[in-house]
């Protein structure tokens, strides 16, 4: 099975993005908390987790930016009538450590709202899988960057960029980078989101 895919994004739709890797282009399915991220990285070298789904008449790729997501996705995996493009929707609906939230609170009627999930399904997730979570922050280290990056983020940030965005292209810049060079790049990149 494939677990990880190393390439470079070459398109980002609705519902999936199309990752490169040595000249193949392969077809990810991933969340909207995903797609938007990867949104400014067309052209980008990125590394995909992946959780291969076979059945007889589909061979489906699901991806996340961090192993965590992907875990967390296969927790939901486990709950009794979560199917993997149900568990895709759902991480689709907030963060998944707002989720994560909501499930050790006993948050059904959060979770409800969350799509395809009504009050059996959040209550059947909440009985799986509370106490069983492994929590997302605790797995999420914040990458080391440099005081440069830190500028050209800042400079990002306060030119009306939002945050994870700007993030997501700061994480893409080499060490050597000036800031007058990342500022521009930035501009040039994130100005075509919209």
């Amino acid at each position: 099975m494939i677990g990880l895919l190393d390439g470079v994004v070459f398109d980002v739709s609705s519902d999936q993005i199309i990752l490169t890797v040595n000249g193949v282009g392969y077809d990810i399915l991933a969340s909207a908390q995903t797609l938007t991220d990867i949104q400014v990285l067309i052209g980008q070298p990125l590394k995909v987790w992946i959780y291969s789904h076979v059945r007889e008449d589909a061979f489906q790729l699901f991806g996340f930016l961090t192993k965590p997501e992907k875990e967390f996705f296969m927790q939901l995996l486990k709950v009794n009538g979560v199917g993997p493009k149900m568990a895709l929707s759902i991480m689709s609906g907030a963060r998944v450590s707002q989720i994560q939230d909501w499930i050790e609170n006993s948050d059904a009627k959060a979770l409800s709202s969350l799509p395809k999930v009504g009050k059996k399904t959040a209550e059947q997730i909440i009985l799986s899988l509370q106490g069983k979570l492994v929590r997302i922050e605790a797995k999420l280290k914040a990458p080391k960057i440099s005081e440069t990056h830190r500028q050209i983020s800042s400079a990002l940030v306060n030119l009306g960029f939002k945050n994870q965005n700007v993030d997501q292209f700061v994480a893409t810049l080499g060490m050597t980078v000036t800031i007058e060079e990342g500022v521009r790049e930035g501009l040039k990149r994130l100005s075509n989101q919209f």
